[in-house]
């Protein structure tokens, strides 16, 4: 026989998934910036005082939102991965890579909440870190393992960088090095930068195969990073 805490943990959980659920469709109405507590309450057949017992405010609510999304993203991407870890670091770079488009094309409203336009007066909570470097973990780690296995490919980095490569390389890959980080975190930008694209409107009526275009274009950046096994001996490009 379930327990009276049990039944109330149970219950609680249902309304918290309403509630977000509900949010979520408000997202894509209207967008994160006209987010309302009252307007959810409404929906819902709850009284404000209610819902303020689950999100004591909206940006509660938008910071637990966002750390779903994140989190989602993230596991779109470890499952795209985990499909083809026994392959090369180039596929596997590309698999995750086509799983970020994927999701972020299947749930376009969520997307645009975690790398669309700011939220007005909202500033996301360092709770949020942890799911938002999911994918970028996922990356690195790919990397890492390549250069540890055969090696990467790596370009020269100009004076002027290399005090500032050497202090990203210390804060998010310590074991790579730093001419391998700064390559790294440009392409991962530029990865979400091509999904902005997509998801936002940029390619129409400039890219029409799109499926093609992004694939060659993570390739692209596979290669970028090095993930492409050099010649003994000639490791710089």
């Amino acid at each position: 026989m379930s327990t009276p805490q049990g039944a109330r943990a149970r219950a609680r959980t249902e309304v918290t998934a309403a509630i977000k659920d509900e949010a979520r469709r408000q997202l894509a109405a209207e967008g994160a910036a006209k987010l309302s507590l009252r307007a959810v309450a409404r929906e819902l057949g709850m009284v404000s005082s209610a819902l303020y017992r689950y999100f004591p405010s909206r940006d509660e609510l938008l910071t637990a939102l966002i750390i779903d999304a994140y989190d989602s993203l993230g596991e779109a991407a470890e499952a795209a991965y985990a499909k083809v870890s026994g392959e090369s670091p180039a596929r596997q770079w590309v698999a995750v890579c086509e799983a970020v488009r994927e999701w972020a094309l299947a749930r376009p409203h969520e997307y645009a909440l975690i790398y669309g336009s700011p939220v007005p007066g909202y500033t996301a909570p360092s709770t949020t870190v942890p799911a938002a470097a999911r994918v970028g973990l996922l990356l690195i780690g790919i990397v890492r393992d390549a250069y540890h296995d055969k090696g990467v490919a790596q370009w020269k980095l100009p004076a002027e960088l290399r005090s500032e490569a050497r202090r990203m390389a210390e804060d998010l890959a310590p074991d790579l090095p730093p001419e391998v980080v700064v390559v790294l975190i440009g392409a991962w930008a530029q990865l979400f930068g091509l999904v902005n694209f997509e998801v936002f409107g940029q390619f129409n009526r400039v890219v029409e195969d799109r499926g093609a275009f992004f694939r060659h274009a993570a390739g692209q950046l596979a290669h970028h990073v090095g993930l492409v096994y050099p010649r003994s001996g000639a490791k710089e490009r």
